[in-house]
């Protein structure tokens, strides 16, 4: 059984890091302990490392990491040989296998390492760690026929020096290339093959790279205006209308620091749109008076404006040879990174290769992957009503980047555009409407007064409703436009499912829209509900929020062991409150008898194998539940949020179920990540829904 991989290569400047990071997203997607080790090292702190240590929260210690340093690897080398080098590194390896249950291995990088043979080596430390190798092959600026035969002869050098071969992959192709390197690859070698195109924001440097390397003064900026990625670079020296022609879409502006014109004009052009520029370098150690820059800020606020001592031309022979690099400072790289590899690598084919020991326990950074996993496997189209509120840009900029879904914004176009040329985010092929002026607003408003004509609501009130962005969406998931809506991060719950309730209602076998938390617990995910809708469920809605709950868990890979829960356990007590329970019990088990259901019974009985084998000894739930169902409101959302607080557990939603398509509530406090969860979570939702009588005559 495979205890590690090792992801290496046959030259520099190949790109691997994105394999790298991919590989150690499919690893803890199914694996809980992961541990990293990076035979031979340039420097401490690695940036890879920090990366992989930020995002997957990895406990390990950096110490155990690196085998040892380049110098020190060569010089042990050429004093004692190369089977002394090879036995020390194998002998630090162990250290960190022991400790977990695979290890991803950082082969060596080929840049100036002194080391002869380095392909050799690479090898024979895979083979010694006892891992499966992945092979990278760059292939910038190459022919098909090029790369075609690196990656041919690549895969016989690994082969024929006795490594197993796990997988092949040819990156940074170029993107007209692709498809018929994949085609040709797939019939010349015996192992997958997988071929990435080349990404320009990966290889594109932020502007606080530029500045590092620059030795550049930041004198106007902020944090996430210097980590937009530079696509291009415009030298400024004309005339200002002529500098306008030519800007680009992300680019970032080289100009003598006394051309004032030149940076006013630039970032006006950014304010409008027109386009978003990733910032402006200033040359020749001239600074704008404070006037200009105090105009430069009001005009686009956080846009980075750097100033470096030199003048253009030895400015731009720097620009042009500076690269992007992954690290935890580019968290955004990162994104674009794993969506690039997810869309062009087969992850659940790799990861079956691997034959990686499968744990038992659900982590939250577990159940988050297979969020995105299962949302990206049927793509779905959600809206999201605040399409100007930051946290909504930056989550659906996430979104976008990892593939998870197709977006539809809603707001003002140009606010939407600006908010986010100013936050430098890239929203893709988002789709932006304003449903102020929106063609389909009349529409809309025709459908909406039909739809609550008994209410008294004419066309006139109809048409000034529907500009309301929340009802907008609503009435695109009700017409097919989008498969789900998500809101909330701003609007109230009621403003948010108050639509939904009027336009989209019930499932005909549902009698009530109840929700669910997912909680995500240390080693399992548990599902509360209904812990945000319902204040004082009856017996029958009680019933019905159980049925639903266990659909909803199992949609979402949580096998349903549902427990109905009181105060008292069993027949051990009695009540109003504890007959509610035991008739809604009844209840459910009588609309499905294929459940596993429980109740009464407490919570500990419910989660405690010690408590349930001594009050419920013979219960099929009792000890293993993983679907609870809290009697009223006041007891459910007191729970999840003691448990969110005390146990720190990351709890997802509320999530909503009972409507006939998804739409789902924010809280107000809700985190970028959050969104990310609760968009998938709808995308996911929306697989399972049937299109309405209405939809399929449309379709028709």
């Amino acid at each position: 059984m495979t205890r590690s991989v090792y992801v290496t290569g046959i030259d520099r400047g190949d790109g691997r890091q994105v394999v790298e990071l991919g590989v150690m997203e499919i690893l803890s997607r199914q694996i809980d302990r992961v541990g990293v080790f990076r035979p031979l090292v340039h420097h401490h702190p690695d940036r890879l490392f920090e990366l992989l240590r930020a995002r997957y929260r990895l406990s390990q210690d950096p110490a155990t990491v690196y085998g040892m340093d380049y110098h020190e690897a060569s010089t042990l080398q050429a004093e004692q040989g190369t089977d002394e080098l090879v036995s020390t590194l194998v002998d630090r390896f162990h250290l960190v296998a022991r400790d977990y249950d695979v290890v991803l291995v950082l082969g060596t990088d080929f840049a100036d390492t002194q080391l002869p043979d380095e392909l050799a080596l690479n090898a024979r430390l895979a083979n010694e760690f006892g891992a499966s190798v992945i092979p990278v092959v760059g292939g910038r600026r190459q022919s098909v026929d090029s790369v075609l035969a690196e990656t041919r002869n690549a895969f016989r050098a690994y082969h024929g020096l006795g490594c197993d071969v796990l997988a092949m992959v040819a990156n940074r192709v170029a993107r007209d290339d692709r498809d018929t390197l994949a085609e040709q690859l797939a019939d010349r070698l015996p192992v997958s093959c997988y071929v990435l195109p080349d990404e320009p924001a990966l290889a594109a440097p932020t502007v606080a790279q530029i500045g590092q390397a620059l030795g550049a003064e930041v004198l106007l900026g902020d944090d996430s205006g210097l980590a937009r990625d530079a696509l291009d670079f415009v030298f400024g020296g004309a005339m200002l209308p002529n500098l306008l022609a030519a800007l680009t879409p992300g680019c970032l502006v080289v100009t003598p620091g006394d051309r004032a014109d030149l940076v006013v004009g630039s970032l006006a052009a950014h304010s409008a749109g027109t386009p978003p520029i990733a910032g402006v370098l200033l040359t020749l150690n001239e600074r704008p008076s404070d006037g200009v820059l105090t105009l430069a800020a009001r005009l686009a606020p956080g846009t980075p404006v750097l100033s470096v001592a030199g003048n253009s031309f030895p400015t731009a022979e720097r620009l042009f040879s500076l690269e992007g690099k992954l690290n935890a400072a580019t968290p955004r790289k990162a994104e674009t990174a794993l969506g690039l590899f997810e869309r062009y690598v087969d992850t659940g084919d790799l990861l079956g290769r691997v034959s990686a020991p499968s744990s038992d326990r659900v982590t939250p950074m577990m159940f988050e992957h297979k969020l995105l996993e299962q949302a990206r496997a049927d793509r779905r189209r959600v809206v999201l009503p605040e399409g100007t509120e930051e946290r909504v840009l930056r989550a659906a900029e996430v979104l976008l980047r990892r593939d998870v879904c197709d977006l539809t914004l809603l707001g003002p176009v140009d606010r939407i555009r600006k908010t986010a040329a100013d936050l430098g985010i890239d929203l893709g092929d988002a789709q932006l409407i304003d449903p102020a002026t929106a063609e389909l607003r009349d529409a809309f408003a025709e459908r909406y007064a039909r739809l609550r004509a008994h209410k008294g609501v004419t066309a006139e009130l109809a048409y000034d409703v529907v500009a309301d962005v929340n009802y907008f969406g609503t009435l695109m998931v009700e017409e097919g436009l989008a498969d789900g809506m998500v809101s909330g991060s701003v609007h109230s719950t009621a403003a948010t499912i108050r639509p939904a309730f009027e336009i989209i209602k019930t499932r005909p076998e549902s009698s009530i829209v109840s929700s669910v938390f997912f909680m995500c617990l240390a080693d399992k995910v548990l599902v509360y509900g209904d812990c945000a809708v319902n204040p004082d469920p009856d017996a029958a809605q009680l019933a019905d929020i159980a049925v639903q709950s266990a659909a909803t868990a199992r949609q979402f890979g949580v096998e349903p062991r549902i427990a109905m829960l009181s105060y008292s356990t069993g027949t051990s007590g009695s009540g109003a409150d504890v007959d509610k329970v035991r008739e809604a019990t009844e209840l459910a088990r009588a609309r499905r008898p294929d459940l596993k259901i429980e109740g009464p019974i407490q919570y500990d009985a419910a989660v405690e194998p010690t408590v349930a084998a001594t009050k419920l000894p013979d219960s099929e739930v009792a000890g293993q539940a993983s679907v609870l169902i809290f009697p009223d409101l006041n007891t459910g959302n007191n729970t999840y949020k003691a448990v969110q607080r005390s146990a720190g557990a990351i709890a997802v939603g509320p999530v909503l179920q009972g409507l006939r398509k998804p739409v789902n509530d924010l809280s107000r406090g809700a985190l970028v990540q959050d969104i990310v969860n609760t968009v998938a979570i709808t995308a996911v939702q929306a697989q399972s829904t049937v299109p309405t009588p209405h939809e399929k005559a449309t379709a028709q």
